[in-house]
This record gives structure tokens, C-alpha cells and sequence, in this order.
């Protein structure tokens, strides 16, 4: 858990958030353990933003992964404390696309000790499903 959280962290360095000045990473673990970090991406007509959630996964799914265990997300202001930081709906959809909602683990953290840990079904108990069996 530890590891995750430290790797989130460490893409958080990377965010690239001159508008908001909310940097965010991600640390996403491939159920066979291998980390992919991901970062906040502003862009200025924001439409474009890409969440650091999505970063990890897109970084992810295009290097041939599709089996995730879980992610650790960490964010705040860049020159503040974490705080306790959620995924967007449109990642915690990306996330439905690629993973069980009933075992795939969400840790929200603020430092190394402190976090939540919550599964994908709590945060989005309604999100739509790929069909079984298609």
C-alpha cells in the first residue's frame, strides 16, 4: 500500500496545472503488480484536461494491460498539503470499463499513514457496465 501511495506521489511531480494549481497523481497496480503513474494535464481551453486517473489507466491499457487491482490517488494545491482527493465521474467510468466495481480498490490518500481505502462500487454504484457475455 505504502509503495502505491509513495508512486502516486511521485507522478504528482509531474502535473502540469498552471490554471488550477491542483496537482494530482495517480499510482494504478495491474493485478499482476506492475505501477503505472499518471498526472493531471490542464489544458487552457479545459476541455482537454486529462485527469490523472485517466492518464494512468490510458498509459496503462496502451502498453496491452486491462487487468488493474487498484489505484492510489493523491492530490492539492501545488505548493500545499494533500488533501483528500476523489476521481471525476468520467474517470470513475474509465475505471468501470476496465474493472470489477465490487473488488477493484480506490485509496484516497494524504500521506503515507493516512488514506481511505473504497471500492469502485462505492463511488459509482450506478455506472454503466460492459454487458456480460459480449
Amino acid at each position: 500500500m505504502k509503495k502505491l501511495i509513495q508512486e502516486a506521489i511521485k507522478a504528482r511531480e509531474k502535473s502540469y496545472c498552471p490554471y488550477s494549481h491542483f496537482a494530482v497523481g495517480a499510482a494504478l497496480e495491474t493485478k499482476e503488480g506492475k505501477i503505472y503513474g499518471g498526472c493531471n494535464i490542464e489544458n487552457a481551453s479545459f476541455t482537454p484536461t486529462n485527469c490523472a486517473e485517466r492518464t494512468a489507466f490510458f498509459k496503462a491499457v496502451s502498453e496491452g494491460e486491462n487487468a488493474f487491482r487498484r489505484i492510489a490517488i493523491v492530490g492539492g494545491k501545488r505548493e500545499g498539503n494533500l488533501e483528500k482527493t476523489a476521481p471525476c465521474g468520467v474517470c470513475l467510468q474509465v475505471m468501470q470499463e476496465f474493472c470489477d466495481p465490487e473488488e477493484f480498490e480506490i485509496i484516497l490518500a494524504t500521506d503515507m499513514d493516512q488514506y481511505e481505502r473504497l471500492h469502485l462500487r462505492d463511488l459509482l454504484p450506478y455506472g454503466f457496465e460492459l454487458e456480460k457475455g459480449n
